[in-house]
């Protein structure tokens, strides 16, 4: 059976955001994108949540196996602080990591922000979810997604027979 409606998880993982000291920028950011990407009918669940590696960990299992999220992004937490786990917990809960995803994320990203080397978004999937990671910035969000989003339909499709549309004049924009 195809699937043409997916639901999608957008996690902030940011602690200053969760406490309430700053503004999310970055989950509405990624909302946005997707909003504009997706033709295709969603739903979503979004979340704004401290860095911490357990509870990282705890909230994409929820949004993988308990919320059944096609599609889970998170932004924030790819950095080189202590305080930076999202790739650890990530890695920590998915059964297949794609290094793709990453090296063309920072590929990109390099163009234009010579720091992106800095950055540690990774992407794996948990069941038959897909989870990528993206930076805080919203212009960073935006450059990372579109270019990766292009493989995005495929790899769902694989996982549970999601038959999803994307608006390719959006996606394939140059967002550096």
């Amino acid at each position: 059976m195809n699937n043409t409606k997916i639901k999608v998880g957008f996690i902030t993982i940011s602690d200053r955001a969760a406490r309430g000291e700053y503004e999310d920028i970055g989950g509405p950011a990624m909302q946005a994108w997707i909003k504009n990407a997706l033709l295709s009918p969603f739903e979503v669940d979004a979340i704004i949540i401290e860095d911490e590696q357990t509870l990282i960990e705890q909230t994409l299992i929820d949004f993988a196996d308990n919320k059944n999220c096609n599609l889970i992004l998170t932004t924030g937490g790819t950095g080189p602080t202590t305080r930076d786990v999202t790739p650890e917990a990530t890695h920590a809960v998915c059964e297949r990591i794609f290094d793709g995803f990453a090296e063309q994320m920072r590929n990109v990203s390099l163009r234009t922000v010579p720091t992106a080397i800095l950055s540690r978004q990774t992407a794996g999937t948990r069941g038959k979810s897909l989870i990528i990671n993206l930076p805080g910035k919203p212009d960073a969000i935006a450059v990372c997604l579109g270019a990766v989003f292009l493989a995005v339909p495929k790899c769902l499709e694989l996982l549970d027979s999601s038959n999803i549309q994307i608006d390719l004049d959006f996606v394939e924009q140059d967002f550096s």
